[in-house]
């Protein structure tokens, strides 16, 4: 496809130089997808040409086409609207473009320029909770966007950062301790990491009636927040936990122990995984480190009470507390560390961190705190700020036990995709594991592609009764697609049609077919500007526009009734071509597709 454009930007050139006497430089000529309410492939926009040449946008247009058609073999006709020139190219360069395609091996990278060695953090839980549905568009977006730089050449590691210490978790800690009476994952049924949330949730029911108890006494609410009685635990906690006590860091281990068995089984079940994991209990010594080095270079500054500060407001910021008055840190204190931690290890050129928007000014800090230290990694930090999920009823909050669950969620759309896909009577011949395994699969492609088709840095609105919708632009739309390929293949290589053959014959093509292979022409441009722009949405999009091209080409044209050998043989190939180009961008996604339904 690549060879093709820059063939037809070639010839524009020389088209130029000879009708008018003018030279364009070749990144002047830019070609666009012809609208589809009009004949052609490729346009080119003549407005900007027309004060140079001194010429009409139509009268240019008009003139270049009629000099392609007549010198140009790979132009067949063209039409002006406006100031748009609209090229149709000849069948012969569409089949040339297939065949390229399909002797590109799978998984050939997609050449960029980019960076060759990233870093991709994400999920990055705390040990207080289970994962809801807000970490699930994180995963899902950390997940698919390594593969998108995986697929670009690039060598990629995927981090999570575990937030296993600090305040939030010593307040499950506390409640577990005064209210559990010794439960376990075990003896109460459920997994760690949902035991663990229920006592986060304990602790905040127990602290606000503490707190309605203080304003009732006639305290001021910001005090009582700060006196409530448990709030003093839970810092005194924090403390004990820092300076090592034994029962308190015995505690925390049994607890996060558990958080993280739960952890991995959601982790497999959703289909992400990690090379390399970072704790914070592990990087904030690192970044207290880091801290008394701004310390000692000037560049960070204590207050009266201990506590000490960096002043940003030079870099359009504010002052920002790096390490509290009574010496125990923050989240900007360990993420210090973890960056220098990540870069000992990889020496990264691009480091990205699948974060909420909700933490654009902390990523701002971040970045010029270490720039103000002179590490040479500050500018290699790229904070992928993607928006929040929301409910129709509101906002999640975990701490209110209002969050929609993760491990639930799943079940739910796998329940969906069961009962969808047993209405439509699509699992004969399929044993009871396979069509389980299948249901998992098409109810876990519905919920990653609902979260990755919207832009990354869009808030959305996550309605539970689309998201399990199997119809309209759906992953298990693509992947019914899918599936109807590959029964055509087995049909095909029943029949003996491989999908190997040479298109030597044929001399014509369909339009449907024309534009299946323009769609399968755009795979590498469509990766490399996913991964420049960082956005599986785009991938998303693709796949789905090349479902939908498949449906009107299988739709218009036949395949085994087809008298002609030769173009049966072409719509075969066309068809495995298909299926590849489906498999691979929405395995950049983190979705599988299924072969037989």
């Amino acid at each position: 496809m690549q060879q093709l454009e820059q063939t037809l930007k070639t010839a524009l050139g020389v088209a130029f130089q000879n009708v008018f006497g003018t030279e364009v430089p070749t990144a002047q000529l830019v070609l666009q997808p012809t609208r589809k309410d009009f004949a052609g492939s490729f346009t080119l926009v003549t407005f900007p040409f027309t004060k140079s040449l001194g010429k009409g946008p139509e009268q240019i247009g008009q003139a270049v086409g009629e000099w392609l058609v007549a010198n140009e073999p790979a132009v067949k006709g063209f039409n002006v609207v406006k100031g748009f020139l609209n090229l149709e190219i000849a069948d012969a360069q569409w089949l040339t473009v297939f065949e390229q395609l399909r002797q590109l091996p799978d998984g050939a990278p997609v050449a960029t320029g980019g960076p060759q060695n990233v870093v991709v953090e994400y999920s990055s839980p705390n040990t207080n909770k289970p994962l809801h549905l807000g970490h699930l568009r994180n995963n899902f977006l950390g997940y698919s966007v390594a593969e998108i730089l995986k697929a670009t050449g690039a060598t990629v590691t995927k981090a999570n950062l575990v937030n296993d210490r600090g305040i939030h978790i010593c307040k499950s800690m506390l409640a577990y301790q005064q209210y559990g009476q010794g439960e376990t994952p075990q003896s109460a049924g459920i997994k760690g990491d949902h035991l663990a949330g229920k006592y986060y949730v304990l602790f905040e029911k127990h602290y606000r009636e503490q707190i309605k108890q203080l304003e009732a006494e006639g305290v001021a609410t910001d005090i009582a927040k700060r006196k409530a009685p448990l709030m003093l635990e839970a810092q005194d906690m924090l403390l004990k936990w820092e300076a090592n006590d034994e029962e308190v860091v015995g505690l925390w281990k049994q607890m996060n122990g558990w958080v993280y068995e739960g952890f991995d089984e959601t982790y497999k079940n959703i289909g992400v995984n990690f090379d390399k994991f970072y704790y914070e209990s592990q990087t904030y010594l690192l970044g207290k480190e880091r801290v008394e080095e701004g310390l000692q270079k000037g560049v960070f500054f204590k207050k009266e009470d201990g506590s000490v500060w960096v002043d940003l407001q030079a870099e359009g910021l504010d002052e920002k507390l790096l390490l509290r008055a009574d010496g125990t840190s923050v989240y900007i204190t360990q993420d210090l560390g973890t960056a220098e931690l990540k870069y000992q290890d990889f020496h990264y050129d691009l480091s990205v961190y699948v974060i909420a928007d909700e933490q654009n000014y902390h990523m701002q800090v971040l970045k010029a705190v270490l720039a103000k230290l002179g590490k040479p990694y500050a500018d290699a930090i790229y904070h992928l700020s993607y928006g929040m999920v929301d409910l129709p009823s509101g906002k999640m909050k975990s701490r209110e036990g209002t969050v929609v669950d993760a491990d639930e969620l799943v079940r739910e759309v796998v329940e969906a995709a069961k009962q969808a896909t047993l209405e439509k009577g699509k699992i004969e011949g399929l044993s009871e594991e396979e069509a389980a395994q299948l249901f998992h699969m098409l109810g876990l492609g519905a919920l990653k592609y609902y979260l990755l088709k919207v832009d990354p840095k869009k808030r959305m609105l996550f309605n539970p009764e689309e998201s399990v919708s199997l119809e309209g632009h759906t992953g298990p739309f693509i992947q019914y697609s899918h599936a109807r390929i590959s029964s055509i293949l087995r049909k095909a290589a029943e029949q003996g049609v491989g999908v190997d053959a040479p298109l030597t014959s044929l001399t014509e093509i369909h339009d449907t077919e024309r534009e299946m292979i323009q769609e399968l022409g755009r795979y590498a441009a469509v990766v490399a500007e996913a991964a420049r722009a960082q956005s599986p949405a785009l991938v998303a999009q693709y796949a789905y526009d090349v479902a939908k091209a498949y449906n009107r080409f299988y739709t218009e044209v036949p395949i085994f009734i087809e008298p002609d050998a030769a173009k049966k043989a072409f719509r075969v190939a066309l068809s495995a071509q298909t299926a590849r180009a489906i498999k691979s961008s929405m395995g950049l996604l983190g979705i599988q597709v299924p072969e037989r339904m």
